[in-house]
């Protein structure tokens, strides 16, 4: 495996695809008054890369760039995360 050095377009994508996905992640998991902007840039990104290597293990294409396909795969693996991040956060 051959490693690139990202471009400046490429991560300005990731960047908007992990924005937008981790916000759209924390809608579906109702943790929308908990999370901020980096919070869901954070979750989004980290949720792109799950979602890339659950969609590998099933034959799947990995997010790709900004495209309807990746959104989805990014949305699923920011809401995975969601869910485990949840499970260890303690109740007040």
């Amino acid at each position: 495996m051959v490693f690139v050095m990202p471009t400046i377009t490429s991560i300005i994508v990731w960047v908007i695809l992990g924005a937008v996905s981790g916000w759209i992640a924390s809608m579906i998991t109702g943790k929308n008054k908990e999370m901020g902007l980096w919070a869901n840039l954070l979750f989004g990104i980290i949720g792109a890369f799950v979602g890339g290597w659950l969609a590998s293990l099933f034959g799947l294409a990995p997010a790709t760039g900004l495209n309807l396909w990746s959104f989805i795969v990014a949305i699923v693996g920011a809401v995975i995360v969601l869910g485990i991040v949840s499970m260890f956060k303690t109740r007040d």
